[in-house]
């Protein structure tokens, strides 16, 4: 993760945008979230905006519109490619989820596509389940559009809110580490402190015991 985002820092603005909003819809056009989750990348991008290096407002919209978008693109894949899909090396090592995600589909129709959004296997599955059951897409977008509006502004919202966090804490323990190490430092010389004091004090007597036969 660390790597991740200091690789992103070090880009330009329109280029965290446009990576960002590549791996939301990557996730949900090509069954990404596999290997790259959408919410990181918008927990990702909600973070990157609270340290200033692109707009809140921007990357809300960009997070929404990908997710839309990426959506819209895998029920077409679904619609066009039917079964086949289902026939793929991933889906084929998730069989039950994916009768899950199918039983999903024929018992709550439109409303598992808003669902499936916030599901993480679900997330790519459902809009190429829908497009293969042949759902309305003015149905199917309508609900897309609310799961995309919400699961968006979500998670980049928490990213945002979780850099804040992270600011504070960040802060707090500067300055408890900076405590811990005064502290340190003054015992350190406190104990040198004492043990200078004694061995002054012992040169007189040993030197009285010298003298005396």
């Amino acid at each position: 993760m660390h790597s991740i985002t200091d690789w992103l820092r070090g880009l330009s603005g329109p280029v965290v945008y446009a990576v960002i909003g590549g791996m939301v819809f990557t996730e949900d056009a090509l069954f990404f979230s596999f290997f790259i989750p959408g919410e990181t990348a918008a927990v990702l991008g909600g973070f990157l905006a609270h340290q200033g290096r692109v707009s809140l407002g921007w990357m809300v919209l960009v997070v929404v519109c990908a997710a839309v978008l990426g959506d819209s693109a895998g029920y077409e894949i679904g619609r066009h490619l039917g079964p086949a899909i289902l026939r793929t090396r991933p889906l084929r090592r998730h069989a039950k989820q994916v009768d899950t995600a199918q039983d999903l589909i024929r018992r709550r129709g439109p409303a598992a596509v808003f669902v499936g959004r916030f599901i993480a296997f679900f997330r790519p599955l459902v809009p190429s389940l829908a497009g293969m059951s042949r759902m309305p897409y003015r149905r199917f977008l309508f609900y897309n559009a609310l799961g995309g509006l919400a699961w968006g502004v979500g998670f980049t919202l928490l990213g945002y809110f979780a850099g804040a966090a992270y600011t504070r804490v960040e802060g707090t323990v500067g300055r408890v580490a900076a405590i811990a190490i005064a502290v340190l430092v003054a015992v350190a010389l406190l104990v040198w402190y004492l043990r200078r004091h004694r061995s002054r004090r012992r040169e007189p007597s040993d030197d009285g015991d010298g003298r005396n036969p």
